[in-house]
């Protein structure tokens, strides 16, 4: 079943139960689908783009969580919370930490990655190993804590 279909579904669902935590977040998930499916992309929206997309929805989330959370709006902090927990529900299961470092010292091993130098290939490598598993930020963060 498509993310486009299975948000329909979830959204009956979620207007029946008037689940309004619920209904906040699908609602956005089902507002960037129409919008890319209108942009006039040439591509059709498959596995891979779906998950661009949840992850691009809870990285702008993430970023409006950090401006509330510094200026003290913890009412508005709340709803974004909500909105990527409900958003998260759609992304496949997230890599812990150690499973992260497991992985990326796999790669590095297979590439022969010993130095900063070779961050570049590492990140290019794990980004597309772990594309919709890990955010950037973080295999960012380890891959330098590794290499350096």
């Amino acid at each position: 079943m498509s993310l486009e279909s299975t948000i329909n579904e979830d959204l009956k669902t979620a207007m029946k139960a008037k689940d309004q935590v619920s209904l906040r977040g699908i609602r956005a998930i089902k507002s960037a689908i129409l919008l890319y499916n209108t942009s006039g992309a040439e591509a059709q929206l498959d596995t891979e783009k779906e998950i661009a997309l949840l992850q691009k929805l809870v990285k702008q989330r993430q970023d409006s969580l950090d401006i509330y959370e510094k200026q003290g709006r913890e009412d508005l902090a709340v709803v974004e919370r909500e909105e990527i927990e409900v958003i998260m529900r759609y992304l496949p299961k997230q890599m812990t930490e150690d499973e992260l470092k497991v992985a990326i010292q796999d790669i590095m091993t297979r590439l022969g990655a010993t130095s900063m130098k070779d961050m570049g290939r590492v990140m290019g490598e794990a980004s597309k190993e772990f594309a919709g598993k890990a955010d950037g930020k973080t295999i960012s963060l380890v891959v330098k804590a590794m290499l350096s």
